[in-house]
């Protein structure tokens, strides 16, 4: 027996309100993890695009030179959501 994904079903889902609040809400949570473990600020960003929602966590600009440190901080906000 084949596995045969329902494309148009996973693909409605993706669009879906409630996977949206989802989405940002997953984002919110890395957000504030981040901003918990450095202290500084990050933003979050979500929009329904062309094939599902999206969200982005935009972060530390108190930092303006420490990419690395930016990086770490998201990556430990994400381990944290």
């Amino acid at each position: 027996m084949r596995f045969r994904p329902n494309r148009s079903g996973i693909n409605s889902l993706m669009k879906n309100p409630e996977v949206g609040r989802e989405v940002e809400r997953i984002a919110g949570r890395i957000a504030s993890s981040a901003e918990s473990a450095t202290g500084g600020e990050f933003k979050t960003d979500a929009a329904l695009g062309a094939r599902r929602w999206r969200a982005a966590v935009i972060g530390n600009y108190q930092k303006h030179n420490d990419a690395e440190g930016t990086r770490s901080a998201l990556l430990r906000g994400m381990d944290g959501a």
